[in-house]
């Protein structure tokens, strides 16, 4: 029986002809992540091993991004451990306040991570990077202390659930919209510890972006990892940015998949996770009349450059609805930059949004948009789990860039075409 691309990827890491579902290998790694949260765990067990040096301080990645600018004491002792261990080991890939952005988005930007690359990061949403054809995973923070002293990790090989996706989407429907879609089909745990792969001729018809989206939510829907065919629109990205070479792996023609889905991208319509899981979702022919108090547009799910724009161009010439705060977050130090030179921040300010410098921030309940009790925000962000914002009475739904900036200036949940 063949491989799929994952397997692939693992066993070329591993240094073997073949892998199988269900194997336990070590595989060597091509980069290590951590960020001011789960970075200090790591190297409080890095040093408790009695180990002295990195293995290799160019494939190591520290981000301060879930509470930098730090909001408290202890988030502002948090980055300094991190900090001085980025010193004291001489890690290059180290990003504070001025160079940070969120992981997710910051590391494919500057091409530290790309296809037929292995990756782990001490953040479960890391499987953002199969958007560009690499394996990519979220382990504990012991694990990546340990891929810290020896750039080696163990896996237990996935088996796989294969999309196959036809079409192109309708207008005001994006990337966002699909995994929803499919976590709302398959479930929370419809992927438990299994590889995610999407094939077919609709892949051309989502960007860059739709498939880092779709990628970074994998793991809602359980998945240990998803990944995406490279293709020219993958290659184009990769093109003057990733650091190494680019490898290619495609599954074989033979590949064993536990079940094969077939989506038809032109049926999608906008679709939102109700309260308190990714896997309640209804479409917009479905919501009823939900008012809303908070809207939040960015994250490492929808805080790129395109989800700005289209915030943009719901924004422009309007203003939101008294009452609803819009939080607007660019992922990185680049896309913020964009967004000034395109005249996007004072489209947001004009329709009286507020925009931050790039954080985590309100996406895990950290600061910048904290819910009360009875309080509804609609978010571009990747989770709603009881508290996840805030108030364990406050409710998150989940939406598209589309959807949440309509909804700002409803004040309701909200699609364009209904403004």
């Amino acid at each position: 029986m063949g491989m799929t691309a994952s397997q692939k990827i693992l066993a070329a890491h591993a240094g073997l002809a073949e892998v199988k579902a269900g194997q336990l290998i070590s595989a060597k790694l091509d980069l290590v992540l951590a960020n001011d949260i789960t970075g200090p765990v790591a190297i409080r067990e890095f040093k408790k091993s009695g180990a002295e040096r990195v293995a290799e301080r160019d494939k190591i990645a520290l981000v301060m991004d879930h509470f930098a600018p730090n909001k408290d004491i202890k988030s502002a002792e948090q980055c300094k451990i991190c900090r001085v261990f980025a010193k004291e080991q001489g890690i290059e890939n180290f990003y504070d306040v001025g160079k940070m952005g969120i992981e997710h988005a910051l590391l494919p930007e500057l091409g530290l991570v790309g296809a037929g690359d292995l990756v782990i990061g001490a953040d479960s949403h890391t499987c953002t990077y199969g958007a560009l054809g690499a394996f990519s995973t979220g382990v504990g923070s012991t694990d990546m202390a340990a891929g810290m002293i020896s750039q080696t990790c163990w896996f237990k090989v996935p088996s796989a659930i294969k999309f196959v996706l036809h079409g192109k989407p309708p207008a005001n429907v994006c990337g966002k919209d699909l995994i929803l879609h499919i976590i709302g089909m398959i479930g929370v745990d419809g992927a438990l510890y299994k590889s995610m792969e999407f094939a077919g001729e609709g892949v051309k018809n989502l960007s860059m972006d739709d498939r880092f989206t779709v990628c970074n939510m994998a793991i809602e829907a359980g998945a240990k990892n998803g990944i995406f065919p490279v293709d020219e629109i993958a290659l184009d990205y990769m093109k003057g940015r990733f650091r190494r070479p680019v490898k290619i792996y495609e599954p074989d023609p033979d590949a064993e998949y536990e079940k094969v889905y077939d989506i038809d991208l032109a049926q999608l319509k906008p679709t939102v996770a109700f309260p308190h899981l990714p896997e309640n979702t209804k479409t917009c022919d479905e919501w009823g009349d939900i008012p809303i108090d908070q809207v939040v547009i960015g994250s490492c799910t929808n805080g790129r450059i395109s989800d700005m724009r289209i915030a943009a161009e719901i924004l422009k010439g309007r203003k939101v609805k008294d009452g609803v705060r819009t939080i607007i977050i660019p992922a990185t130090q680049s896309v913020y930059r964009q967004c000034i030179d395109e005249g996007l921040l004072s489209i947001f300010i004009d329709a009286g949004a507020i925009v931050s410098t790039p954080t985590c921030g309100p996406c895990l309940g950290g600061y910048m948009g904290i819910l009360a009790e009875g309080e509804r925000a609609v978010s571009t962000t990747n989770r709603n789990f009881v508290g996840r914002m805030g108030h364990v009475k406050s409710e998150v739904y989940l939406a598209s860039p589309y959807v949440a900036a309509a909804s700002a200036v409803a004040g309701r949940l909200c699609t364009p075409d209904e403004l």
